[in-house]
């Protein structure tokens, strides 16, 4: 192995190795839909039902969304490339052609998720240039959920890419 410097776009690249699943994390005031997609999603804890995800400081969406009492998250499928670039972008609608459902107390759902979850934020952690948020789940959605999971098949972000699972 070389050793290469240790500067962000090192890193970037480094992390960018190691394949994650894509998530939106969305909310409905009422009068308007406040969206953004996350590559940082992980489970945390079954008792009590917590999940965490990263987001950047300099997140202007962030804040708004962290000061509502219910958040979406939804598990973004590989049919929803668009849909995850369009929840990352930094301008523009976040929502453009993207079909959504609301859940009680404001939870925001992009339809043909396999799982979908209604959180409330339980607390954030600073941590570098970023926050790990920590959300405890209120509710479980699932559109096709078996007992070994969701028949949907999810997008996965690597190597700065949205991707698709390749059929075994």
């Amino acid at each position: 192995m070389t050793t290469v410097p240790l500067d962000s776009a090192a890193l970037r690249r480094a992390f960018g190795q190691f394949p994650s699943g894509v998530v939106a994390i969305c909310a409905d005031t009422g009068t308007e839909r406040i969206g953004m997609a996350a590559s940082t999603f992980v489970p945390v804890s079954l008792e009590p039902a917590l999940v965490a995800f990263c987001v950047q400081n300099t997140s202007t969406t962030w804040p708004r969304l962290a000061a509502l009492p219910r958040l979406g998250i939804s598990v973004l499928s590989s049919e929803h490339d668009t849909a995850a670039r369009v929840l990352a972008a930094k301008n523009g609608d976040r929502f453009a052609g993207i079909d959504t459902e609301t859940g009680d107390g404001g939870a925001l759902f992009i339809a043909g998720c396999g799982i979908c979850l209604d959180v409330s934020v339980d607390q954030e952690v600073e941590a570098g240039d970023h926050r790990i948020v920590v959300m405890r789940v209120n509710e479980v959605h699932s559109a096709a959920i078996e007992t070994t999971g969701s028949a949907v098949e999810p997008i996965v972000f690597h190597r700065s890419s949205f991707r698709r699972l390749a059929a075994s």
